[in-house]
Order: structure tokens, then sequence, then C-alpha cells
């Protein structure tokens, strides 16, 4: 996939992400109904949807840097070693930032 069409398909994800940030925080500002059982059920219910917005902004931090890397030129190219990363890495992962071996070899998760 040229890197044309993966930006275009980043920017695509990237849209998506930012609006369902935007509900999440929307949906975090509501007040808390009058009753304590319930209150305590929304708040609970305020933890999943926390957790959700901190996963979509790591997400969305991700696709801005695999951006970045496009416009300078660097998409592609492992961030620790410096090879190629494959395009079957690159098609399922567009964000990653390393190959399959320095990801494995240090652990990360992209």
């Amino acid at each position: 996939m040229a890197n044309s069409e993966m930006k275009a398909e980043l920017e695509a994800q990237l849209a998506t992400l930012q609006a369902r940030l935007a509900g999440i925080k929307k949906d975090a500002s509501h007040e808390y109904p009058g009753d304590s059982a319930e209150q305590a059920q929304e708040r609970e219910n305020d933890e999943v949807v926390d957790a959700i917005g901190n996963e979509t902004a790591h997400s969305i931090r991700a696709i801005n840097t695999a951006l970045e890397r496009i416009e300078s030129g660097s998409y592609g190219i492992c961030g620790s070693c410096g090879e190629q990363i494959s395009a079957a890495r690159l098609k399922a992962i567009p964000e990653a930032i390393h190959c399959v071996d320095c990801s494995d070899q240090a652990g990360r998760p992209v």
C-alpha cells in the first residue's frame, strides 16, 4: 500500500477516533442522579468510560505520530533498528513504528 493510501486510511481512523473521544468527553461531563445506588453505578460506568477514553487518546497519538512519519519520509522504517517494517505489519497496524523483531524484543505493543 502506498504512503498516500496509508495516509488516507490513517486520517479516516483519526477522524473516527476523534469523534469517539468527543462523545466520551460529553458522556463524562453528565450529572449524577440523586439516588446513591444509581450514583455508585454511574461512577463504575465512568471508570470504564475513562479507560476507553485513555485508550482512544493513546490511539490518536499513535496515528498522529504515523502521519508525522509519513510527512517526514520515515514512515515504514523501524524506529529502533532502521530496517523496513514489513508491508504486512503496516497493513495490520498502520501506526507501527517498530518492526516485528524490535517490537518483540522490547515487549513493545507497536
